[in-house]
């Protein structure tokens, strides 16, 4: 669990920020919406290559091209 303790005479609003801060960090709201809803394993299955994919193509764009050949 996160926890922020409020310093003296901090003001509320920047005990909050580095709360929402450190929820972030941890990632435990996209671990809740992740969790939200129960996916199929094939369903699971299918996503995690349509990322791969999408990784390949993004990787396929970064190709190196040396200098002096264009």
């Amino acid at each position: 669990m996160t926890k922020v303790a409020v310093r003296d005479g901090e003001p509320i609003d920047r005990a909050l920020k580095r709360f929402k801060r450190k929820v972030e960090q941890s990632g435990v709201l996209k671990e809740v919406r992740k969790r939200e809803h129960y996916v199929k394993p094939s369903i699971k299955k299918k996503l995690k290559a349509r990322a791969a994919e999408a990784r390949a193509r993004k990787r396929e764009k970064r190709v190196f091209v040396p200098k002096g050949t264009v």
